[in-house]
Parts: C-alpha cells; sequence; structure tokens
C-alpha cells in the first residue's frame, strides 16, 4: 500500500491516471471482442512483463521517458 501512494507522489504520470475521469463512453463491439480473446489468453498464458515487450521490439524506457517529456 505504501509504495502505490508513494508511486503517486512522485510519479507525474501514475498520478494522472489516478487522477483521471472514469470513461464512461460504452464498448466497440470489436473493443468487447478484443478484451474478451484478451482475458482468454491469459486463462492459458503467463503475462508478458513490460521489460520483455519493450526488448522484442527494441525499445528502450530512455526513449519512453524523451517521448512522453516531449508530448
Amino acid at each position: 500500500m505504501h509504495a502505490v501512494l508513494l508511486r503517486l507522489i512522485l510519479d507525474p504520470v501514475a498520478r494522472a491516471i489516478a487522477n483521471a475521469p472514469v470513461d464512461e463512453e460504452p464498448l466497440s463491439p470489436d473493443e468487447v471482442k478484443a478484451l474478451g480473446e484478451a482475458r482468454e489468453w491469459l486463462r492459458h498464458n503467463r503475462p508478458i512483463p513490460h521489460e520483455q515487450v519493450l526488448a522484442e521490439l527494441s525499445i528502450t524506457k530512455e526513449e519512453i521517458e524523451d517521448f512522453r517529456e516531449s508530448a
């Protein structure tokens, strides 16, 4: 619990997400289908760590931070 609070205090992105309004727009049929497929995949597979996805795409955390700062 303390780690979550500390992250919200120190990480401006986490704080912005925590304070963002709830999206009340209904999901499209395609979005509902994609979510169902993702949930089914997770029932039979282990989640892929963020770091592994970045490595497979040859993206560094620094590049993401630079992109966020330029936005």
